[in-house]
């Protein structure tokens, strides 16, 4: 007789190394991965200046690394839970080391499409935030990971808050050129810190055990099941926003007649607030409905939004929007991750995740894409802040239906 088994009846994986160590360079390589790509906008006007180019022409630059990101995110994680997470930060932290400093002398817009798109795209595939959450997703118990994902989310907060205000000093003082260079070094950093998030690559089966999931059959279950369509499709609204501010926010504060340095700023107080963000929404993922989180998140963005575009643009409320926005930044990764966690368990986490991220870089594509192309047609972004609202409410409905407990699977499909 078939006997049922729940996805998270798995015990977490054994390190040799303190929780503790583990977490902190999960943290590390989160917040180096997060801050040069957050402050990708402060790039925006000194570029378009120096190679004489429209908004649209960086903006699709931008929006290709999002979407290259996203389809290489699946893949990333196939990979890191077959043959282990480490391979895979390696060869990201690479590609997008060589990203940035090619970008310092792509003077056309394919060869910096090619730097800025292709190689930092791929390279955050391997070596982003996404990639440290599915190796603590195995290394960590699942009463602990909301919190250990919002440290680790918190930590890329951090990045923001620190490399915003950072590249537009060296941008100002060291050209832009030196400093995508100096930022692709420092990226190498991830090299050493990745030993100590290192996951086991996946065993192969012993003879005599019971039959364990396939890649597929964990493919064709998640996409079967209802909720894992509902925070797929959820979050690609949270890319769209979180891209297109990201990208466009600098050059709408300078339009809108203020100095750079505010908008330098407001972006930082993103991160600044996103840390306090971040970990209450992983505190919170463990004590009350995931869902709730998340529609709540959504919702919020589309009202902080619309006070922002609707009042007269001054520093204040530049800074206010930051804070607010800071709040509700990334705090939705915490109960998404927790949520694919608890319904499919750890063995294909950061494959599912991945697809997840995929949908939530395809957002971020649109956002970016058409940030720039509107703006060039319509002389605003206008259109662009109306779609983010809507989107934010639509979302906010679509994540209330879905059922947070795990998938039941007869003994021959158990994962381990």
């Amino acid at each position: 007789m078939a006997v049922s088994t729940s996805a998270t009846n798995e015990p977490a994986q054994r390190k040799k190394l303190a929780p503790e160590i583990v977490i902190l360079a999960a943290c590390m390589i989160s917040m180096l991965t997060f801050g040069p790509r957050a402050a990708s906008g402060n790039f925006q006007l000194p570029i378009m200046s120096a190679n004489g180019w429209g908004s649209d022409t960086f903006s699709f630059a931008l929006a290709m690394q999002n979407l290259l990101w996203g389809i290489g995110q699946p893949f990333a994680g196939a990979l890191a839970d077959r043959f282990g997470t480490m391979r895979v930060l390696w060869g990201g932290a690479v590609l997008y080391a060589a990203g940035l400093v090619l970008m310092s002398v792509s003077a056309t817009p394919l060869t910096f499409s090619l730097s800025a798109g292709l190689l930092v795209g791929f390279g955050l595939s391997g070596c982003s935030m996404s990639l440290v959450v599915g190796a603590l997703a195995k290394l960590v118990p699942d009463n602990k990971r909301g919190m250990a994902f919002g440290l680790v989310t918190a930590a890329g907060s951090f990045g923001q808050f620190l490399f915003s205000p950072l590249s537009g000093a060296m941008i100002q003082s060291l050209g832009w050129q030196m400093t995508t260079v100096l930022f692709g070094v420092l990226m190498l950093c991830i090299l050493p810190l990745s030993l100590a998030v290192a996951s086991a690559p996946m065993k192969a089966a012993v003879a005599g055990a019971p039959k364990q999931q396939t890649t597929r059959e964990a493919l064709g279950e998640a996409f079967a099941h209802r909720s894992y369509i509902l925070v797929v499709l959820g979050f690609f609204t949270c890319g769209f926003q979180l891209a297109f501010i990201t990208v466009h926010f600098q050059k709408y504060v300078v339009e809108a007649g203020l100095s750079p340095q505010v908008g330098y700023w407001a972006f930082a107080l993103v991160g600044l607030f996103n840390i306090v963000g971040s970990l209450s929404s992983g505190y919170l993922s463990n004590r009350m409905p995931r869902r709730w989180i998340l529609s709540f998140i959504y919702l919020s963005r589309a009202v902080a939004t619309s006070i922002f575009i609707l009042l007269p643009p001054t520093a204040f409320t530049a800074y206010l929007f930051g804070a607010v926005s800071g709040l509700l930044w990334l705090s939705t990764v915490p109960p998404t991750s927790a949520i694919i966690g608890q319904m499919f368990g750890t063995r294909y986490f950061a494959m599912l995740y991945g697809f997840a991220f995929f949908s939530h870089q395809v957002g971020g594509f649109l956002g970016v894409l058409l940030g720039g192309v509107l703006r060039e047609a319509t002389g605003s972004y206008d259109i662009v802040w109306w779609l983010s609202i809507a989107l934010g409410i639509a979302s906010a409905l679509i994540n209330l239906p879905i059922v947070e407990k795990p998938v039941v699977r007869k003994e021959s499909a158990v994962t381990a």
